[in-house]
């Protein structure tokens, strides 16, 4: 990794870590109590009151449970609203896993613009991904975007191997474009050439980047899973940028 991209990504983690709080002598010993009882496997990161009937909120391995003020039961679900449907379970989950996408470290993916590019995304994708195939179909009739585009290469060694000849190929975007398309590959890379697979695998590890495609957003956000052109446009319009 570039001393740049090694330096954002630090920062990125930090600013992730910092949204936990500083916690109370209550949710301390409700962390102390429950701790044991999750596993050793389990990693809380953070303990916190709710306004939700006494409910205290536990981030843990990157999702949220509810436990009483004794620790002596678990709740694994979600709470909604009974009045306005709302789900403040989803909300929160998107608070904490938001990631602040200038920190991305962008010199580890493929930029494609097209229009004026002022809409921004990036995406995780393996190039062996159907869902990703299916999403890159659906970017050919969106404009004024650019396009980020990590290689995650998650489903099988093969997908390495594919990721490498198109990141090394004279036209990443062309390259990447042929395959997704038209199953048409570049040639294989020259020996010499690297492509950063270890650098973008830890970074989606660390941001918790769980499947292909993933979708990050300007405002923090993210979609897991291909989505169609019509919801695209419509969360594009929720960020800013208009068309």
């Amino acid at each position: 990794m570039s001393r740049m991209a090694g330096v954002m990504l630090t920062g990125l983690m930090g600013m992730v870590g910092a949204m936990a709080h500083a916690e109370t002598a209550q949710e301390a010993a409700v962390r102390k109590a429950v701790a044991p009882r999750l596993g050793e496997d389990a990693k809380i990161e953070s303990v916190t009151k709710t306004p939700y009937s006494g409910l205290y909120e536990i981030q843990v391995n990157g999702d949220i449970i509810y436990t009483d003020a004794n620790a002596q039961y678990l709740f694994v679900g979600r709470i909604v609203d009974t009045r306005t449907y709302q789900d403040y379970t989803k909300a929160r989950l998107d608070e904490i896993n938001a990631v602040p996408f200038a920190d991305l470290p962008l010199d580890l993916a493929m930029k494609r613009v097209k229009g004026n590019g002022k809409r921004k995304i990036a995406v995780f994708e393996d190039p062996n991904c159907g869902y990703c195939k299916r999403f890159h179909q659906t970017l050919q009739g969106i404009d004024n975007i650019t396009v980020y585009t990590f290689q995650y290469n998650i489903l099988s060694p093969d997908s390495i191997a594919k990721s490498r000849d198109i990141w090394c190929a004279a036209d990443r975007n062309k390259a990447w474009s042929d395959w997704m398309l038209n199953g048409k590959l570049p040639p294989a890379a020259n020996a010499d050439c690297s492509a950063p697979h270890e650098k973008v695998l830890e970074l989606g590890k660390r941001l918790r980047v769980t499947g292909t495609p993933t979708i990050f957003f300007v405002d923090g956000s993210r979609i897991p899973g291909a989505i169609d052109a019509k919801g695209l446009e419509a969360k594009l319009a929720t960020v800013g940028g208009g068309k």
